[in-house]
């Protein structure tokens, strides 16, 4: 792998990916991608490219940013957790050459250190995976190219919960929206 090029995983956490943590939804589809990004990162590892794992705060109204607190006064749009231990937890373990980065809000990129950390190493592609594809993911991947970043968005390393509506808004995504306006888009295996 080339070395102006990381791997972004955007929260695979407990929150997002174990059953213990679903409420209103289901998270079988992430849970199905899971064991495919794990054996791509430990590929991307071997070849001794820059994993970066993206975490995010307790998600409740004491750690996040005021607009998403603000949102959140709306019923509709509520989406507090636990905020425990367990669920911050990361699904998949990051190891020590690994790059972690906490967000209080949907873009990593909300965190300056990730533009400052990619910078120092001369990185100006991401290979961009993680969940939830119509959240976090798009939001990052917007920020990402704001940002001036190439992005390679591994389609079929992105995942999000089971809820039809969702599915059919990533696919959306996945299929226009990201090859069109973002980068090039396509499954980890066409690398």
């Amino acid at each position: 792998m080339q070395t102006n090029t990381a791997l972004l995983v955007i929260d695979i956490i407990n929150e997002c990916c174990d059953q213990r943590c679903e409420s209103n939804d289901t998270y079988n589809k992430i849970r199905e991608m899971v064991p495919k990004l794990k054996q791509f990162i430990s590929k991307f590892r071997k070849s001794g490219g820059q994993v970066i794992f993206v975490n995010s705060t307790p998600w409740t109204k004491k750690h996040l940013a005021k607009n998403i607190v603000e949102l959140y006064k709306d019923p509709k749009c509520k989406y507090y957790s636990e905020g425990n231990e367990f669920n911050q937890k990361f699904y998949i373990k990051p190891q020590k050459q690994d790059f972690i980065l906490t967000k209080n809000t949907y873009d990593a990129f909300s965190n300056p250190e990730l533009d400052n950390y990619l910078k120092k190493k001369k990185i100006n592609q991401i290979l961009v995976t993680g969940v939830f594809g119509d959240g976090c993911v798009e939001s990052t991947i917007q920020g990402a190219f704001s940002a001036g970043y190439n992005l390679i968005i591994l389609k079929d390393l992105i995942q999000t919960t089971d809820s039809e509506i969702r599915q059919r808004l990533q696919e959306l995504l996945k299929e226009y929206t990201w090859p069109t306006m973002f980068g090039k888009t396509i499954n980890y295996g066409d690398l």
